[in-house]
């Protein structure tokens, strides 16, 4: 009776915590990677950690302007858990800019135009492999560059949202594949906690198989397939679990990414 007691005690404090918790305060700025039409609220900002594979990390800084314009910035940190020397990405951080050009109506979806230079994985000046060296200057997935994205939302047992958009990268281009590239996805909201998140980036900048060198994760010509939930716990806090390369296109992975994110936003 008393297990039976404890057990009803832990299932109500559960739905009572869930049921205090509050929706994302802001439409999403991204899915698992690729941007949104989503701009941050004027005089917001929001802290971003991603826990990458090797012991990565990705922090992001974003902050609304306007209602239409938000700048951010990161800074990637390789193998910073473990036992090994941590390594930066570059010296530099990159630069995220998003401003929205046109605004959702009940015909026609949000257009926003940006630039992010931060690419996804590590970043790689050069490698060496079987006695040679070869200058790549590139991350392990390009960064999506100058992009235009659409993003049109319904209400359909909770919001769905539908995002559709095109890039340009003109600086990670050592391999001769500077082709504009083409992404989709959607975020489902399950309920006022809960969010699914699908995407599809085809990589068309990546495919063009230029170098053979089994240790950096180019793109082989399948486009990444990419899955997150989201979850709100609390105003102004999320937890995100992704998977990641889910259709394995690349040489170096045998298995899906896997990362967990975790997001801060606040008002000032």
């Amino acid at each position: 009776m008393k297990t039976k007691t404890t057990l009803t005690t832990l299932i109500f404090s559960l739905i009572a915590l869930l049921s205090a918790q509050e929706a994302q305060p802001y439409p999403p700025l991204y899915l698992v990677s690729i941007p949104t039409a989503g701009t941050l609220p004027k005089g917001t900002y929001t802290l971003e950690m991603l826990l990458e594979n090797h012991g990565g990390i990705l922090p992001k800084l974003a902050v609304g302007l306007t209602d239409h314009f938000t700048i951010g910035m990161s800074f990637g940190v390789q193998k910073f858990i473990g036992d090994v020397k941590a390594e930066l990405n570059k010296q530099t951080p990159e630069v995220q800019l998003k401003y929205r050009v046109y605004e959702e109506n009940t015909s026609w979806p949000a257009v926003v135009i940006g630039l992010d230079t931060q690419g996804r994985g590590a970043y790689h000046e050069k490698v060496t492999e079987n006695d040679t060296t070869t200058v790549l200057n590139r991350y392990d997935q390009k960064a999506w560059g100058v992009y235009v994205v659409a993003s049109k939302n319904w209400n359909m047992l909770g919001n769905l949202g539908m995002h559709v958009g095109i890039s340009k990268n003109n600086w990670e281009n050592k391999d001769g594949d500077s082709d504009i590239d083409f992404f989709f996805g959607f975020d489902k909201q399950l309920n006022r906690t809960f969010s699914l998140l699908l995407e599809y980036d085809a990589a068309l900048n990546d495919n063009a198989d230029a170098y053979d060198i089994n240790t950096i994760t180019f793109g082989k010509g399948r486009g990444y397939l990419n899955a997150g939930l989201r979850w709100a716990i609390a105003p102004g806090l999320m937890l995100e679990f992704d998977v990641n390369n889910i259709t394995l296109n690349n040489n170096a992975s045998r298995y899906s990414n896997r990362e967990v994110k975790i997001l801060y936003s606040e008002s000032f």
